[in-house]
C-alpha cells in the first residue's frame, strides 16, 4: 500500500502541485481580508451607509469600466492612482468610505491601503458593481 502511495506521489507530483496552488488561492483571499481588518458590505448594507451615514463611495475601476456605469455619487479614483490621491481624500477621514470595483477584489486592496493610511471606517463592496446591479440598484453614466 505504501509503495502505491509513494508511486502515485512520484508520478503525479505536477497534479499535486497544481492542487496545492489552487487550495492556497482559494483560502488566501479570506485570510488576507481578515488580516487587514477591512469589512465587506453587501449592496443593501452599502445603501444604508450611504443613506444614513453619508458614506463616500470610491470607484477604483479603470476609466473604461467607469464609463459603462457607476454607483450614483461615486468618486472615480483608479486603483493605480489611489496613493497619489490620498491627500484629496483626507477630508473624508472621519466618514464611512466604501471602496467599489467590478467584483470586490480591487476594492479590497484599495480599502486595505486606506486602512493602512489611517482611515478607520473603511469598507469594500462585496461583489462590486456586479452585485450592486444584481440587487437591482441604480447605476449612472
Amino acid at each position: 500500500m505504501e509503495d502505491k502511495i509513494l508511486f502515485f506521489v512520484e508520478s503525479e507530483w505536477p497534479l499535486l502541485l497544481v492542487a496545492g496552488v489552487l487550495m492556497f488561492m482559494i483560502f488566501k483571499g479570506p485570510l488576507t481580508r481578515r488580516a487587514v481588518g477591512v469589512q465587506e458590505v453587501d449592496p443593501v448594507a452599502a445603501v444604508q451607509l450611504i443613506n444614513h451615514e453619508d458614506a463616500v463611495i470610491i470607484d477604483v475601476r479603470e476609466q473604461n469600466e467607469w464609463s459603462q456605469g457607476h454607483l450614483p455619487g461615486a468618486r472615480h479614483i483608479p486603483l493605480g492612482d489611489l496613493s497619489k490621491s490620498m491627500q484629496s481624500l483626507e477630508k473624508h477621514r472621519g466618514h464611512h468610505v466604501i471602496c467599489q470595483c467590478a467584483s470586490g477584489m480591487r476594492s479590497m486592496r484599495a480599502a486595505a491601503s486606506l486602512k493602512k493610511a489611517g482611515f478607520d471606517r473603511i469598507y469594500s463592496l462585496k461583489g462590486g458593481i456586479s452585485a450592486w446591479r444584481s440587487a437591482g440598484l441604480p447605476v449612472e453614466k
